[in-house]
């Protein structure tokens, strides 16, 4: 199908990508648009956010820039109002903003507990605080959230601010669909399985690498563009009645036994 989101105006945090190639907020920025869409790409670091929006024009289609810090409240209000200045409404928000940390439990400090709550958690409250009205406004409209396997997978185990903020996102996701339901707003969640992106590159050995590619069921490596068409589906009018639901896009991590079934005796 093509135009799936034709007509439509979206929002991505964290379009730009943190490191050389497509990360999860840059491949759904580039999709929307291909889909249809006219897109804010947002991000704290302009220049990331240019680099989108450059491929976007580049095959013809339409987006723009917005440096923003979505952590803060000022800032997702200023996001909202650019989008209506620039396309005069909003149908979809992807809120993408997110960091990983592997510091366990005895390591953790406050600071930097806060710190991952606050943008892996407080982005995504306030930036659907800022968008619900306008949706609400225009007739209804789709949130989606960006989670991950962590939220329900010790991985990796020491990862204790990562994974629990990315369980908070799947209990927004919930609270936010029931409240928003009524003004057709839809609140969806998609959680990565282990994709390989900029943002984990630098922290991969090549062997590290297979050993991720072949974890799933499907023993093929993930990317970002497998995370971006499913949030394509969740932003799009094909998934009108659905809402409060995560869809896992994990090669099947989720529906294993870790470490595989134990084999019947011989």
């Amino acid at each position: 199908m093509v135009d799936r989101l034709k007509g439509k105006v979206a929002i991505v945090t964290g379009a730009g990508s943190s490191g050389p190639g497509v990360g999860n907020g840059k491949a759904a920025a580039i999709l929307f648009a291909r889909e249809g869409a006219s897109v804010l790409c947002v991000d704290i670091v302009e220049e990331r956010a240019l680099e989108t929006v450059a491929i976007i024009e580049d095959e013809g289609n339409v987006a723009s820039a917005l440096a923003a810090d979505v952590t803060r409240r000022s800032e997702c209000q200023r996001m909202a109002a650019a989008a209506l200045e620039r396309y005069g409404r909003i149908d979809v928000l992807q809120n993408n903003v997110g960091i990983p940390s592997r510091q366990a439990l005895p390591d953790i400090t406050e600071e930097e507990w806060d710190h991952h709550m606050t943008v892996n958690v407080r982005s995504m409250v306030l930036a659907a605080q800022a968008v619900a009205p306008h949706m609400a406004a225009a007739g209804g409209g789709s949130i989606v959230n960006l989670s991950s396997i962590a939220a329900v997978r010790a991985y990796p185990p020491t990862s204790t601010a990562y994974t629990t903020s990315k369980s908070a996102v799947l209990g927004l996701t919930v609270a936010l669909a029931g409240q928003l339901g009524k003004d057709r707003i839809r609140v969806n969640a998609v959680a990565p399985g282990q994709v390989y992106t900029p943002l984990v590159a630098p922290r991969l050995s090549p062997e590290g690498r297979q050993e991720r590619a072949t974890s799933g069921l499907i023993k093929e490596e993930g990317t970002a563009w497998d995370i971006a068409w499913a949030s394509v589906f969740l932003a799009s009018d094909e998934s009108r009645w659905i809402t409060g639901q995560t869809l896992f896009v994990d090669a099947g991590i989720s529906a294993a036994i870790p470490g595989g079934a134990p084999r019947p005796p011989a």
